[in-house]
């Protein structure tokens, strides 16, 4: 149990650096200019989000995978 704990933490805290470099990303791009490569960004990071509030919210995450079958 704590082991899994452990885990969920761990890809709790990586994802949370995945957006927080995506956010990042997003904000050069778009200061450069640059809109295909801000839009691939914008998906990536509301991909990140999406996987980070179903890992913290079961629940929800119980729920989306009935709706996908």
């Amino acid at each position: 149990m704590i082991a899994q704990y452990q885990d969920s933490f761990q890809l709790e805290n990586n994802l949370l650096r995945q957006i927080a470099i995506k956010e990042n990303q997003l904000e050069i791009a778009r200061e450069s200019d640059m809109p295909f490569v801000t839009k691939e960004l914008q998906s990536q990071l509301s991909k990140l989000q999406s996987r980070l509030l179903e890992l913290q919210n079961p629940e929800f995450a119980a729920l989306m995978s009935l709706l996908d079958d």
